[in-house]
């Protein structure tokens, strides 16, 4: 675009505020911190040919009652909030690698419900110690307090992004 054209275009005059910066680092921080979780997450569990992704998923299938009853394709995206063809090559993984199944719901024959194998249990009883150390290591600059009100505040940051 030529120097003569930029000055037709309208100008649009930016305030930013106090309140506005400190957003925007926010944001811009989650979004790094984000990044990183992913990347730095990725190598505690990668000798196990595993990802974050894939350990959320397992992580959510291990809680007591997703073990018990499995958990339906709808439920996991809204329980982890991500979209359907996001967690669908996910699922394909994990299927592949024996470690979930999808086995026919007992109250509706036409649905299926996701559930750790016998071998999804053990490669996520074997991850829990490679996630501590994970845990331990990002957080240790955290006492258990910080912690808290760390989640405490996240837990409200998410509430409010579902009310957008």
């Amino acid at each position: 675009m030529a120097d003569s054209q930029l000055k037709t275009l309208p100008q649009r005059k930016v305030s930013v505020t106090a309140e506005f910066d400190v957003a925007n680092r926010v944001f811009f921080r989650l979004y790094q911190s984000s990044n990183l979780m992913h990347k730095v997450g990725t190598r505690f569990v990668s000798k196990f040919g595993s990802t974050t992704q894939q350990w959320a998923v397992l992580g959510a299938l291990a809680r007591p009652a997703a073990r018990e009853n499995g958990v339906t394709v709808k439920d996991l995206i809204e329980f982890l909030m991500v979209t359907r063809q996001n967690l669908t090559p996910v699922l394909d993984r994990l299927e592949a690698r024996g470690w979930i199944a999808r086995v026919k719901d007992a109250e509706d024959g036409r649905s299926r419900r996701i559930k750790l194998t016998e071998s999804g249990e053990a490669i996520w009883s074997q991850m829990l110690d490679e996630i501590e150390a994970f845990y331990a290591a990002v957080l240790a600059d955290f006492s258990l307090e910080e912690q808290v009100v760390l989640y405490r505040l996240l837990d409200r940051l998410k509430n409010g992004l579902n009310l957008v």
